[in-house]
């Protein structure tokens, strides 16, 4: 785990982080689904699995503003829509149940329908009912809220991506053209600029993370992605931290703050009242 300050910076409490690909459990009751052995499937999620990422925003920011998936994106998907009609990926058998692996091969056996329903019931769907209570409530006692998406991503694509050219910065910054006005994204973009950073902004990923109750409904909820290139702090054969991992923290913290607070968010008192005024002056 990544050393930190043993206290986290007091953020907006309409600020909400969002770790999606963090974990590598594999609950035991559904190994059996996945037509790996262990070899391949460590490796698997080795490829897969934006480790490290809760450790990154959790020794820096309070763990209350942080809503962690607890398994892995292997066993259910929870930035992929629901269903496989709304889900681009799907087409790549990457959907909210992945049946292949990143090299496009097979990773899970046909599921029945009950099993499909339970891993969206048991895991799915619960862990977008905490995010879309996270955000009623910023909305309810602010008036505003700010998900911030954060994973990382490989120095090399992998196989399964969509576009194996795309450009590849320190730092890739989603956004949606609804929840991501324009100006917060740049103004993100220059903040991490401005601390050394190599920024993309909708490359080699897009978008952001929002609740279906919110999506391109209430312009109230705003939302931004940022994906770290795994090399800058893992090593991407391991997934073990590297010895610039401290630092990279450091960078990190620094770059959020500046952003925040040129945003006009991170200005004290954090009340009702102060939730009138604008997220950009």
């Amino acid at each position: 785990m990544i050393k930190s300050s043993s206290t986290s910076c007091e953020m907006p409490p309409w600020v909400i982080f969002h770790i999606p690909h963090d974990s590598t459990v594999i609950p035991s009751e559904v190994r059996d689904q996945f037509v790996l052995d262990e070899k391949d499937l460590s490796r698997e999620l080795i490829k897969m699995t934006d480790r490290h990422t809760y450790d990154l925003i959790v020794g820096i920011f309070p763990a209350s503003q942080i809503v962690k998936f607890p398994v892995s994106r292997l066993v259910v998907d929870v930035e992929r829509f629901e269903s496989d009609y709304d889900e681009y990926m799907a087409a790549r058998g990457m959907g909210v149940i992945y049946k292949t692996t990143h090299e496009l091969k097979p990773l899970r056996r046909h599921l029945l329908p009950a099993e499909r329903e339970h891993l969206l019931s048991k895991w799915y769907r619960p862990h977008h009912e905490l995010l879309t209570v996270a955000v009623d409530k910023a909305l309810n006692e602010f008036r505003r809220a700010l998900v911030i998406d954060v994973h990382s991503f490989p120095s090399l694509p992998l196989p399964y991506e969509t576009d194996l050219t795309a450009y590849r910065p320190e730092i890739c910054i989603g956004s949606d053209s609804y929840h991501s006005p324009g100006e917060v994204v740049h103004a993100m973009s220059r903040s991490f600029e401005s601390h050394g950073f190599e920024v993309g902004i909708n490359t080699p990923f897009a978008g952001a993370m929002v609740p279906a109750k919110h999506y391109k409904k209430d312009e109230r909820v705003q939302a931004v992605m940022i994906q770290i290139r795994r090399d800058l702090y893992v090593d991407e054969n391991t997934s073990f931290l590297n010895e610039s991992s401290t630092l990279v923290q450091e960078r990190l913290k620094n770059a959020l703050l500046q952003w925040l607070t040129l945003s006009g968010e991170m200005v004290p008192p954090f009340t009702a009242s102060s939730a009138d005024q604008p997220l950009i002056r």
